[in-house]
């Protein structure tokens, strides 16, 4: 019968069997729900509102807020910045790192040395990364006095204190950093190449150099595609580099949307603007939901990893 015990016994090892896993997820769940869910939604409702001084309740403002971000000429500046920081940087970081794992892929002794150099910058921590290249971006730094002594520059370059020069000095410390991280990513991608598939190749021609055209670069779309995506949000949502080297200076030429974000909300200087930081948080979260689905496009088209 469909009542019977042992029937209604199935029914309940059914239940749980389906219930255990959600029971291991609760707990994450619930610290999810706590960091992540429930202040997005704070911030969401903020980004309507105006909040004069924080031991009072916030003014509902409705879209003022964001008409006010249409006309913000230093968020325009700083959405400009980073659409040129995702330009510049994210071809570098696709393509360079492939021909480091390229060049790292060899059974060859003591590779395993050369390997860890190039990873050694992703391990150093960004404050210190962007304390050193301050100091070799300096007046008086390494590498200006590299130039006097080659007379290449009698006077020095003006690394950080240029508008010309400032934010393309800061991508140099984001490529620095992560030339290894990707490169780790493309070589276990070329490690699941198989070795007859080279050998064929060279078979029929396709030797040297030419054989990562014809064979390597194809079977690594799918890793090319990830390591663009997450470079490019990565890319979008660069804070340390700047906030370090040059606050965003001189006149807001290497400032970014997350350090303008962080100036409006956490400085004095701008007066603790919390609801129009969350403005600003909003435009952010939209362009990395953007990118966020691109990669699942992209992802489809070239094959999940």
């Amino acid at each position: 019968m469909l009542n019977s015990p042992s029937s209604q016994l199935s029914q309940k090892i059914l239940w749980q069997q389906r219930l255990t896993p959600y029971l291991f997820l609760l707990p994450a769940l619930i610290i999810l729900l706590l960091t992540v869910f429930i202040p997005a939604l704070q911030a969401f409702y903020l980004s309507f509102t105006r909040i004069e001084d924080i031991t009072l309740p916030a003014e509902w403002v409705g879209g003022k807020n964001f008409i006010r971000l249409a006309k913000d000429k230093v968020f325009w500046q700083a959405l400009g910045n980073t659409i040129l920081y995702l330009v510049c940087v994210v071809p570098i970081l696709v393509f360079a790192p492939l021909g480091l794992a390229i060049l790292v892929n060899r059974k060859l002794r003591g590779i395993n040395w050369f390997r860890a150099a190039y990873y050694t910058p992703v391990i150093i921590s960004m404050v210190v990364a962007g304390i050193a290249f301050r100091w070799l971006y300096a007046e008086n730094g390494i590498l200006n006095q590299l130039l006097k002594y080659l007379r290449i520059s009698s006077e020095g370059v003006e690394w950080l204190t240029s508008p010309k020069l400032a934010l393309f000095s800061v991508m140099v410390v984001t490529v620095w950093k992560g030339l290894g991280y990707y490169m780790v990513i493309y070589l276990a991608g070329l490690q699941s190449i198989s070795g007859d598939v080279y050998e064929a190749a060279a078979i029929d021609g396709s030797d040297g150099w030419r054989k990562h055209w014809d064979i390597t670069i194809p079977l690594m779309r799918p890793y090319l595609a990830l390591v663009a995506v997450i470079s490019a949000i990565s890319a979008t949502k660069v804070f340390e580099e700047v906030y370090i080297m040059t606050s965003g200076g001189p006149r807001n030429s290497s400032n970014t949307i997350v350090h303008y974000l962080y100036q409006q909300g956490f400085s004095s200087l701008y007066g603790f603007n919390i609801s129009y930081a969350c403005t600003i948080g909003l435009v952010l979260f939209l362009i990395i939901l953007l990118l966020s689905v691109l990669r699942l496009v992209v992802s489809r088209s070239t094959g999940e990893l």
